[in-house]
C-alpha cells in the first residue's frame, strides 16, 4: 500500500508546474511526510504520557497541527471537505503562515539535538514548490494514508524512501552524489564493526546512508528487544553525527534518519571543509568515520587554507579532515577515487604519506567500474585505524564476474568473499598483501618515495596477448598444408 501511495504522489507532482524532476518530488514529499511523521510522533507521546498519568504538552500549536489544517476529520473519521483548505486558500496558509511559524523553532529550541530544532532547521532550508493548491491537497490526502506508529511501518517507509533517493541518481542535477549503493555501505559497516558507545561520524553525510546503516547494524547486532533504556538513549542522542553542505541533501539526510528511527539526528547544515583543522580539539573527535566524500569537487583557495596540505581536490581535503577528527584508536571506512593511490602530484603524495605514517591502512577494497551508476569513476575503499603507522596493506580486488550498471547493480553476494577474508587478511586469487617498506619509489626517484599504492594484483593470470592478423593467417595456412599432407599420406595407403 505504501509503495502505491508514493507512486501516486509522484504522478501528482509530475503534473505540477513547480516540480520539474525526481529531486523536486523527493524534496516536496519530504517536508509533507515530515509533518505527518511529527503528528504520529505527538500522538505516541501523548498516549505514553496518559498511561503514566502525565499531561503531554504538544510541540506544535493547535492551529498548525496536521489534524487541524491538513486533514480535519468528521465524526465518521473521513476528511471534512468543508473544513479542509484547498486551492489558493491552502497555498496562502502553507506559504504565509505554516512555514514562517515552523522556521521560528530554530531560535526557540533549547538545543540543537532536539526535534524542535530540527523542525526549525528543515523549514528554514526549503520552501513549498508545489504551485497548485489542488495538487497540494491531493498530496496531503495521500500522505495522510501513511502510518508511522509501529516499527514495521517505519521500516517499510524507510526502504521506500531509500528507493526514492536511489532514483534521484537518474534525475540530473548531480542527484547520484546523494546515494552510495546500499550493499557497499552495508559491507563497509560490517568490516569497520562499530559498537554501542562509539561516536560515529560522516562529514559528507548526503542522504545519511552510512549513519542509517550503522544504526541498523548496532540495533540488529544487539537485538532491539535487548537494548536497555540507557543504550537506546545513547543511540538516539550521542552516537550519530554528520555535516552536509547542500540544502536538499541535508533535508533528505535528516528525513532518512528519522524514518530509520533516530528522532533528532545530529546532522548540521554546514561546509565541513570550512573548519580549520588546527581548531579541532579532543572533544570534537569521533571513534568511527564512515564516508563517501564527493568525487572530483574543487574547493576555493580560502578553504584550502584550513589544511596543512593544500589542494583543490575535495576528496583529498576530506581525507585530511577525517584523519584529524578521528580519536586515537578510531576506525574508518572511506570511499575515494582509485587515482588517490597512485597520483604523483605533491599534495596526493603528502596525504598518502600522512595516512601511512599516522594510521594503519590495513585494507584497500578495489571496486569495479560501474559500482557507482552514472559516476563514471573507479573507486576504492580505504579501511584504516588511527594511532599506529602502516606496516602491511591487504588489497582485495572485487571481481563480480559481470559488468555492473543500472540494470545489473552491485549486490551483497558480490561482496561476501571480501567480508569473509577481511578478518584474516587471507591471500587469494583476488587478494594479496603489500609491505610498506617494499612500496615502489615511482617516478620521483630513489631518494623520494611516492608511497605508490597502485592496485596491481600479483596473482592475476596473464591473459594471452592478442596476435596480429598476419600471424594468425600464416598459422592457418601452415595447418592447412599439414592437413593436406596427412590426407595425401592416407590416400597413398589405400
Amino acid at each position: 500500500m505504501f509503495e502505491q501511495t508514493f507512486k501516486n504522489i509522484d504522478d501528482i507532482l509530475h503534473k505540477d508546474a513547480g516540480c520539474g524532476s525526481e529531486l523536486d518530488y523527493v524534496e516536496q514529499t519530504s517536508w509533507i511526510l515530515f509533518l505527518k511523521y511529527l503528528d504520529d510522533l505527538e500522538k505516541d507521546r501523548a498516549t505514553a504520557a496518559e498511561l503514566t498519568g502525565k499531561t503531554y504538552a504538544p510541540i506544535i500549536d493547535k492551529e498548525y497541527q496536521w489534524s487541524i489544517w491538513a486533514t480535519p476529520k468528521g465524526k465518521d473519521g473521513k476528511l471534512d471537505h468543508h473544513s479542509a483548505l484547498t486551492g489558493d486558500d491552502l497555498l496562502d496558509f502553507v506559504n504565509g503562515k505554516l512555514f514562517p511559524y515552523l522556521k521560528k523553532f530554530k531560535q526557540s529550541a533549547e538545543s540543537a539535538d532536539t526535534i524542535e530544532y530540527k523542525i526549525g532547521e528543515i523549514f528554514s532550508e526549503l520552501k513549498n514548490r508545489i504551485q497548485s493548491g489542488y495538487n497540494l491537497r491531493e498530496v496531503i490526502n495521500r500522505i495522510d494514508e501513511l502510518r508511522f506508529r509501529t516499527h514495521a511501518e517505519k521500516h517499510e517507509m524507510s526502504h521506500l524512501y531509500e528507493d526514492k533517493i536511489k532514483n534521484m541518481g537518474n534525475a540530473g542535477r548531480n542527484g547520484g552524489e546523494y546515494y552510495t549503493p546500499r550493499p557497499l555501505i552495508t559491507t563497509i559497516v560490517k568490516v569497520v564493526a562499530p559498537k554501542i558507545g562509539d561516536k560515529i561520524y560522516d562529514g559528507a553525510v548526503g542522504s545519511a546512508g552510512f549513519l542509517c546503516e550503522a544504526f541498523d547494524y548496532l540495533v540488529n547486532t544487539k537485538g532491539r528487544a535487548s537494548l536497555s533504556t540507557k543504550e537506546w538513549e545513547i543511540l538516539q542522542k550521542r552516537t550519530f553525527y554528520g555535516k552536509e553542505k547542500k540544502s536538499l541533501a541535508y533535508i533528505i539526510g535528516i528525513m532518512n534518519m528519522i524514518l530509520h528511527g533516530v528522532e533528532a539526528p545530529n546532522i548540521i547544515h554546514t561546509n565541513t571543509l570550512a573548519e580549520n583543522l588546527a581548531d579541532i580539539q579532543e572533544k570534537d573527535r569521533y571513534d568511527v568515520v564512515l564516508a563517501n566524500p564527493p568525487f572530483g569537487g574543487k574547493e576555493r583557495v580560502e578553504v584550502q587554507q584550513n589544511f596543512p596540505i593544500k589542494t583543490g581536490e575535495t576528496a583529498s581535503l576530506f581525507l585530511q579532515h577525517f584523519i584529524k577528527i578521528m580519536k586515537a584508536g578510531g576506525k574508518a571506512g572511506v570511499v575515494i577515487k582509485n587515482t588517490f593511490l597512485s597520483n604523483t602530484d605533491n599534495a596526493t603524495v603528502a596525504i598518502r604519506k600522512t595516512l601511512l605514517e599516522n594510521c594503519n591502512l590495513h585494507t584497500v577494497l578495489d571496486l569495479p567500474g560501474g559500482t557507482f551508476t552514472g559516476a563514471g569513476v573507479k573507486t576504492v575503499v580505504l579501511f584504516f585505524e588511527k594511532g599506529k603507522p602502516t606496516q602491511k596493506v591487504w588489497f582485495y580486488q572485487l571481481n563480480p564476474g559481470r559488468n555492473l550498471g543500472k540494470t545489473n547493480p552491485l549486490n551483497e553476494n558480490d561482496l561476501a568473499d571480501f567480508v569473509l577474508r577481511s578478518a584474516s587478511k587471507e591471500d587469494s586469487e583476488n587478494s594479496w598483501t603489500v609491505n610498506v617498506k617494499d612500496l615502489p619509489d615511482g617516478k620521483a626517484g630513489i631518494d623520494q618515495n611516492t608511497f605508490d599504492l597502485s592496485v596491481k594484483n600479483p596473482n592475476k593470470k596473464e591473459e594471452a596477448a592478442l596476435r596480429q592478423p598476419q600471424a594468425i593467417l600464416e598459422e592457418m595456412k601452415a595447418l592447412d598444408e599439414e592437413s593436406a599432407g596427412i590426407l595425401n599420406s592416407i590416400l597413398e595407403l589405400i
